[in-house]
């Protein structure tokens, strides 16, 4: 599990650890956990039903970021423990957004206990951007009392902007390859 850390200008309250990992890969999905350790203040998003949502950033949300190796653009996926979710294309660093096609929704699943959350996702391989790619694993965490910490592999600025570059650390290989 790759560990993620938190933005320092937005230190969370009780979270004291993220991990994120690409669980499993086939023809069919992509299947991604985040590991969230001390998950007790955790704001959790009333369930809402599948479906597209804007804006589920503003409360706890898991992302993907795929950057493909050919070019500047990328696709940025919002992951909601709702159950909503979105998907959005960028021609490079947050310029010409706009909703990325997918071929059917991506399956989010959450278990909290009393101290430790998993989130897990499966997202249709076929709505993914061509491989091989760079990746970011990120996370928005809300707690009670309102308070927001923004975790990734790397932060590359004095605010927290999972499109910065300084995040995309991980591969993503083309399939068929390790």
């Amino acid at each position: 599990m790759t560990e993620l850390i938190p933005h320092p200008a937005h230190p969370p309250k009780q979270v004291r650890r993220i991990g994120s990992r690409i669980t499993g890969r086939d023809a069919r999905w992509l299947r991604l956990r985040w590991r969230v350790e001390g998950a007790g203040a955790l704001g959790v998003p009333a369930f809402a039903g599948k479906g597209r949502a804007d804006g589920l950033w503003q409360t706890t949300c898991f992302e993907l970021f795929i950057q493909p190796e050919a070019g500047p653009g990328y696709v940025e996926f919002n992951l909601s423990p709702s159950e909503r979710w979105n998907a959005y294309a960028f021609d490079s660093r947050r310029e010409g957004m706009r909703e990325w096609p997918m071929p059917h929704e991506p399956q989010c699943t959450l278990r909290l206990g009393s101290d430790l959350a998993i989130f897990d996702v499966a997202i249709p391989a076929a709505g993914l951007p061509p491989l091989p790619a760079r990746i970011a694993l990120t996370a928005v965490i809300e707690e009670q009392g309102g308070v927001k910490s923004y975790w990734a592999l790397a932060h590359g600025g004095d605010a927290p902007d999972f499109h910065d570059p300084a995040c995309f650390l991980e591969a993503l290989a083309a399939p068929g390859k390790p």
